[in-house]
């Protein structure tokens, strides 16, 4: 089968589209013959290496050759022991826990992480959700209707999801991306819209929530920005930022009454398939910015890490 693989840390020059083994579903797993896949922050992360925890497992070489997790496919064939699926069922789920491997054309996933791909979604919407999905759910669960949220890097997958979230529930959102997305951000319900480029968030608010995407300032600038009892919390950024909300960050919070920290993502079906039955309803849209081959995965890759995407980039492996 074909497959994006790379064997460096580095730019997507280390990408390379080769022929290799197809793999065979052990216990509890299922094959997935793939047809879209999605990009997502870790697959830019763990290409080059940086920041530091994504080379956790593969310290010099990637532990892992197969770059892509959020998938979405058809069950090709199913291991022992494996029993809620069948040969041909439409899935999709996300495979980052287990090993990723999404940019092929066939991937082993547990039968525990896939879900079954709701009929009113594309294989391309459904790619784009698991991933996304969780984030944005979570994030905005720690939000109360009327407060005030902010988020950043607000204009990419989970940051669009979290802002038609957050909007349905009453949450009076600001939201941060560079200028060329302010348009998106407000087009999808956010009462406010921030260049980072021309404008300091930190200095402004109160906010009741601020959610970070991409987080690499200091925690008592984030505290600046906080209402009285407010919370902050890192989804991704710099492991200087990771490690100092992680230590420093509940220390300050004692001492002011603020909340700041790391929100850990729990993953697999339960986590995104209320936001999927949502979108699949109406209520909220998937943000889909375009679409490359799996020749173009070094393009796809490109064009997300370089924060050009406005909203989630898929990857169509094979028509259907």
């Amino acid at each position: 089968m074909r497959a994006v693989v790379y064997e460096q840390y580095g730019g997507p020059e280390k990408l390379g589209v080769r022929e290799v083994p197809m793999p065979a579903p052990g216990r509890g797993e299922v094959l997935v013959e793939v047809v879209a896949t999605s990009v997502n922050l870790s697959d830019w992360e763990h290409l080059r290496g940086t920041p530091a925890y994504a080379r956790i497992g593969g310290l010099r070489r990637p532990r892992t050759t197969i770059l892509g997790s959020d998938v979405a496919g058809l069950v090709a064939a199913v291991g022992e022991g494996a029993t809620r699926f069948t040969v041909g069922d439409a899935v999709y789920g996300d495979t980052l826990a287990h090993g990723s491997g999404g940019f092929a054309e066939y991937v082993v996933v547990p039968e525990t992480a896939l879900a079954p791909k709701p009929r009113q979604l594309s294989f391309a919407e459904a790619s784009a959700l698991p991933q996304a999905g969780a984030i944005a759910a979570q994030a905005v669960a720690l939000a109360a209707a009327g407060s005030r949220m902010l988020i950043n890097g607000a204009g990419g997958g989970s940051g669009s999801l979290a802002i038609q979230l957050a909007v349905a529930e009453g949450v009076r959102v600001t939201a941060v991306d560079n200028a060329g997305k302010l348009d998106h951000i407000r087009a999808l319900g956010a009462e406010r819209a921030i260049d980072y480029r021309s404008e300091d968030f930190t200095r402004g608010g109160p906010y009741d929530l601020i959610v970070d995407l991409v987080a690499h300032r200091s925690i008592f600038a984030y505290r600046r920005a906080l209402a009285r009892g407010g919370r902050c919390v890192m989804v991704g950024g710099t492991a200087r930022t990771l490690l100092r909300m992680s230590t420093i960050g509940p220390l300050l919070g004692l001492l002011t009454g603020a909340h700041l920290g790391v929100l850990f993502v729990r993953q697999g079906p339960k986590q995104f398939e209320p936001v999927a039955r949502r979108c699949a309803n109406g209520e909220i849209g998937v943000p889909i910015d375009r679409e490359f081959t799996l020749e173009e995965v070094p393009e796809a890759l490109a064009w997300h890490g370089e924060g050009k995407a406005i909203g989630k980039v898929v990857v169509a492996v094979r028509p259907v």
